[in-house]
């Protein structure tokens, strides 16, 4: 094989062996622009069920992550300011921050989004960590299946921890939020406030000091954006109180213009 040593040759390398993996798309045609083969990339590692994977698209797929990420730019927590008592509002794309852990809104699967290019968190976190990530959270799940039985799914508000593989991140903290059906709820309420403590009790336990979440269960869960920041303000700065020193940041990352001016409200 012909030495890769760029992105572009990553980039192609990837995209015929992720095709090859696949017999549904084997023989699609793949687009010539830069752009089209990214979004033809994501699109089969989105559909990619765990498994076996040789050492050498692992090696080239880990080197092209590495190289979009710095292509990206990395957010350190000295780009980010703090507001006050060790809470910082940071907006953009979370898959570039460099602190001790991000949390994914993810499902009771916890396997990850397997919708070609959604734009959920979930998909992003899942295409730029890798393919190990999927792997690991299956890994983790088959563990709990086999204690809890073949049709158990990660209850609302525990998380699971894996390794951020290629984010610039230590780990990544998944969750799964209440999905607001009818009517919001006490219950759905505490649900929510149960997914910010146990991902902070987790960093807690796993000697994690800085923390990005996402704004869990909004948008597709429909828990309505104001309410969810208020809870999970309360619920933050109440741990934060309780476990004193503990915590050197915790960033609530938002995407929305709606989601920052209400977390800017909350924490002024």
């Amino acid at each position: 094989m012909n030495e890769i040593t760029t992105e572009n040759q990553r980039l192609d390398f990837l995209v015929e062996a992720f095709k090859a993996e696949s017999e549904k798309y084997a023989d699609l045609q793949t687009p010539c622009d830069t752009e089209g083969k990214q979004r033809l990339l994501r699109s089969l590692m989105n559909i990619r069920m765990p498994g076996p994977i040789s050492e050498e698209v692992l090696r080239v797929q880990d080197e092209y992550l590495t190289g979009r990420a710095e292509e990206k730019g990395i957010v350190r927590l000295s780009d980010i300011p703090e507001i006050r008592d060790g809470l910082s509002i940071w907006q953009g794309d979370i898959t570039r921050l460099g602190c001790d852990a991000i949390v994914n809104a993810a499902n009771s699967q916890m396997l990850g989004c397997f919708v070609p290019m959604h734009t959920c968190i979930d998909n992003c976190i899942h295409t730029y960590a890798g393919v190990q990530m999927r792997a690991e959270c299956a890994s983790l799940m088959d563990t709990l299946r086999e204690k809890y039985g073949e049709d158990y799914e990660q209850p609302v508000g525990v998380p699971l921890i894996t390794d951020a593989y290629n984010l610039p991140c230590r780990k990544v903290i998944h969750v799964a939020g209440p999905i607001v059906q009818h009517e919001l709820t006490p219950a759905l309420e505490r649900d929510l406030a149960d997914c910010y403590t146990n991902s902070l009790d987790l960093c807690l336990q796993n000697g994690l000091k800085s923390v990005a979440f996402c704004c869990i269960s909004t948008g597709l869960f429909r828990f309505p954006n104001r309410r969810a920041a208020e809870i999970a303000v309360q619920t933050v700065t109440e741990w934060l109180k309780d476990h004193p020193g503990w915590m050197e940041r915790v960033i609530f990352n938002v995407f929305k213009d709606q989601d920052r001016k209400i977390y800017e409200e909350l924490l002024s």
